[in-house]
């Protein structure tokens, strides 16, 4: 019998800044509220816009690169699977809820438009990539502690190579 597929693949923005919070056993798990908008023409040719929140959570190391470069009003692509899940509210009732899983993420949208720098690619199974043009962030060996870490300095930009120096 073949296997179900279970695939969500959004492009929206953040509707808040991302909350990270940690297992005992030190394993990050960001959530982030992420907000898609449609438009379609109603029969009086009039523009709807339907705006459509889902709840995406990010677990490990990606958990960690999301909470770190994502804010509100980022532009982000998300790929990931639902996840359906019943629980006990503290007054008794029955709730329900649904998330998506994220396994990869790109950030979208350059510098100034929320964008966190733009360009990283990144999923759950592997370091970031490269992708065409931006600062994108780079990977750290180590978790992010709790406490406040410096800063990793950024090497300086190399304006002083002349045109020898390019391979093509």
């Amino acid at each position: 019998m073949a296997r179900g597929i279970n695939k969500v693949i959004l492009v929206g923005n953040l509707g808040n800044d991302p909350d990270t919070k940690y297992t005992q056993g030190g394993m990050a798990v960001t959530r982030i509220s992420l907000a898609t908008t449609s438009v379609r023409k109603d029969k009086d040719g009039n523009q709807q816009e339907r705006t459509e929140w889902h709840r995406v959570v990010f677990f490990g190391k990606l958990g960690e690169i999301a909470g770190e470069y994502l804010r509100k009003g980022s532009q982000v692509y998300v790929e990931g699977s639902l996840r359906y899940d019943k629980y006990t509210g503290q007054d008794g009732v029955e709730k329900y809820s649904t998330d998506i899983i994220a396994d990869e993420m790109q950030m979208l949208g350059g510098r100034g438009e929320g964008g966190g720098g733009g360009g990283g690619n990144y999923d759950r199974g592997s370091r970031p990539q490269r992708s065409g043009g931006g600062d994108a962030p780079q990977q750290r060996s180590a978790p992010p502690s709790r406490q406040s870490a410096p800063q990793q300095q950024r090497p300086a930009p190399m304006d002083d190579f002349s045109d020898d120096d390019i391979p093509f």
